[in-house]
């Protein structure tokens, strides 16, 4: 069986992380249980772990690599990073966490969908395209005059 592995780096003090990263961790268990279910009968296994950092490594937190390559070098994806009230109040100081830039939208936490893709390009398959949009009666081929 072929194996994607998926690392989840993020802040933690005794047991508790921030809520931009909390809430990627929740993206990430959701996405690889439904990636599991898509890709086992085709003979892949998505596995995740998570790599605890502490104070000193903020800049590396709400982070994920797939096979050891962070998402922003798979998807175009922008990092930045903007004052982070969750980690403040965590470590008891003013502190700046990652944001990415994600199909013209910022997000504190990185999105379900982007981890799907990620780990989809990775594993050199596409995800399937959306048809024509509801309401729209034609045959989805995507050619300006058919249908």
């Amino acid at each position: 069986m072929k194996t994607l592995k998926i690392e989840w780096k993020h802040l933690d003090v005794e047991g508790e992380t921030c809520n931009r990263c909390y809430d990627t961790g929740e993206n990430l268990n959701q996405e690889v249980k439904r990636l599991n279910r898509a890709l086992q009968p085709q003979g892949i296994e998505v596995e995740w772990f998570e790599t605890k950092l502490d104070d000193t490594k903020i800049p590396q937190s709400n982070t994920i690599l797939f096979n050891g390559v962070p998402i922003e070098d798979i998807l175009n994806i922008e990092v930045s990073q903007n004052y982070c009230d969750s980690c403040t109040t965590l470590l008891g100081n003013e502190t700046y966490c990652r944001t990415i830039r994600y199909e013209g939208e910022e997000y504190e936490d990185i999105p379900a969908k982007a981890i799907r893709q990620a780990a989809l390009k990775v594993l050199g398959m596409e995800e399937a395209t959306p048809t024509a949009p509801a309401g729209n009666a034609g045959c989805g081929c995507n050619s300006n005059g058919c249908c």
